[in-house]
């Protein structure tokens, strides 16, 4: 055998490529895939979660669109209207409020975001109710009363009810025949009312309940109990003067509870009470007043006088109608100036000034002062400054307080911040009108008002001035003319 020959094989070198396949593969692109659609998902669900769907309420304030912390900014800037309708029927005209909401109800707000959240977004509208978690008494007791009232008095005037079978009318008993009837449902009503109180305008559904058959037992009972209530009636004592509030008189509409208590119409009791209140009231009216000179004038009323608060005492005279109370005293009154209650209340005497008073005359220039009828001093004084307005202003006013010593402090012509010590002051308007002494003064001519007057005080030499303080009574009339 020959020797082979074995011929060197030339090496080849050349850079390796990797196929795009090999790079690229199947596997490689689904996990890619998965990445981009998982990233968009959860972009997906997070503006789901974060944002309201495109139709939807809360207290009918729209916030589609809007993450909890912008829609909760909109509804702490909305403005309630506080109307209140049953059906179409307005039937409270509220005052404008703020909405009541604050960060404090953002909790509550989010909640809402994840109870509407749905996986699609979606334009079905939806309607939320949010009470702030600071809600005010305006909407959670006064609004809620006055609703109630006002069911109840619909339901005087309906047919049938399954509370009254029996109800009055202008007056006169109604027993219905064996048709059902109804009646508006009050406390399902109220309870929608309490979803929907902090709804800008606040409308409200109708809810009847429909009545059985009149029970004859129970229609002669109810009709018992109606009848007597138009016999009772109530002495309303104002002034230690009664006034008979007949039953038949006052109660025009009524009816009964499913507890067998009555539910009157306060419309009637209430014009009387208006009509007392007009005619025997002195708050804001002119008295007529005999002079020192005998004269006989007509001062207007300021401070001094007395009114009655006619819805509360409204109120109580339903009760004693209600409760079968004979006599109920007057107790709501109320006045004005440094004390809400009415002053000169039980004064019935002088045209209701009575026979303790101190009268200041501007033109004598001097007062006197007078105490269960007797003249107890008269001295000179000297009022307001005429030359600059700044007169001792006119009307009937009472003495709010007496305080000795005390220090005097305001403006006046002249003197735009003064603080002056007097030995004993009296005032008798919240402006800042009174009787004090005057040491510093030396001009006390009958003159002196015109061109060196006081800044709107009674100013009384220091010499007389503890008589006088002696004899002003705390909340009697001063009369200034």
């Amino acid at each position: 055998m020959r020797n082979a020959v074995y011929l060197p094989v030339r090496q080849i070198h050349r850079k390796q490529f990797i196929p795009f396949k090999q790079l690229f593969n199947w596997k490689t692109i689904i996990i890619v895939a998965i990445l981009l659609i998982a990233s968009v998902v959860a972009g997906f669900l997070y503006h789901q979660a974060s944002y309201f769907n495109k139709n939807i309420a809360i207290n009918e304030v729209k916030v589609g669109g809007m993450t909890a912390a912008k829609a909760l900014n909109k509804l702490e800037s909305s403005v309630l209207k506080n109307d209140i309708y049953i059906g179409k029927e307005k039937i409270f005209n509220g005052k404008d409020t703020k909405s009541g909401f604050s960060n404090k109800d953002l909790t509550n707000v989010k909640k809402i975001l994840k109870q509407q959240k749905t996986f699609f977004p979606s334009s079905k509208a939806k309607h939320y109710s949010l009470v702030p978690v600071k809600a005010d008494s305006y909407h959670s007791q006064t609004m809620k009363k006055i609703l109630e009232d006002k069911l109840n008095t619909i339901n005087t005037s309906l047919k049938g009810s399954k509370d009254s079978l029996v109800f009055m009318k202008n007056g006169k008993i109604i027993t219905p025949d064996s048709k059902d009837g109804r009646l508006i449902d009050v406390d399902g009503t109220v309870k929608e009312y309490q979803k929907k109180a902090y709804n800008r305008v606040i409308h409200l559904n109708p809810v009847y309940i429909q009545s059985k058959k009149a029970d004859r037992e129970v229609v002669k009972k109810e009709e018992k109990m109606l009848q007597e209530l138009l016999l009772r009636n109530v002495d309303y004592v104002l002034q230690g003067q009664p006034h008979t509030m007949k039953g038949s008189e006052v109660i025009k509409n009524a009816s009964l509870s499913k507890k067998m208590q009555y539910v009157i119409d306060p419309s009637g009791i209430k014009d009387k009470i208006d009509e007392l209140n007009r005619s025997k009231s002195t708050l804001n009216k002119n008295y007529k007043f005999k002079t020192q000179s005998g004269k006989v004038i007509s001062v207007k009323g300021e401070s001094y006088g007395w009114a009655i608060d006619v819805d509360e005492e409204t109120k109580r005279i339903v009760k004693a109608f209600e409760k079968g109370d004979k006599s109920i005293t007057a107790y709501n009154i109320y006045g004005k100036g440094w004390s809400t209650y009415g002053v000169g209340y039980h004064v019935t005497t002088n045209n209701g000034i009575g026979d303790t008073y101190a009268e200041v005359s501007l033109k004598d220039q001097r007062i006197w002062i007078y105490k269960n009828g007797q003249l107890k001093v008269t001295t000179p004084v000297v009022t307001g400054w005429h030359g600059v307005n700044q007169d001792t202003p006119k009307g009937v006013w009472y003495v709010h307080y007496k305080k000795s010593p005390s220090i005097l402090r305001g403006s006046e012509v002249g003197n735009p911040n003064y603080s002056v010590k007097v030995t004993y002051w009296a005032p008798f308007t919240l402006s800042g009108v009174g009787f004090h002494d005057a040491g510093w003064r030396s001009n006390w001519a009958s003159n002196a008002y015109l061109t060196n007057g006081s800044g709107g005080c009674v100013n009384i030499k220091p010499d007389v001035m503890q008589t006088v303080y002696a004899n002003l009574v705390q909340n009697e009339a001063v009369i200034v003319y």
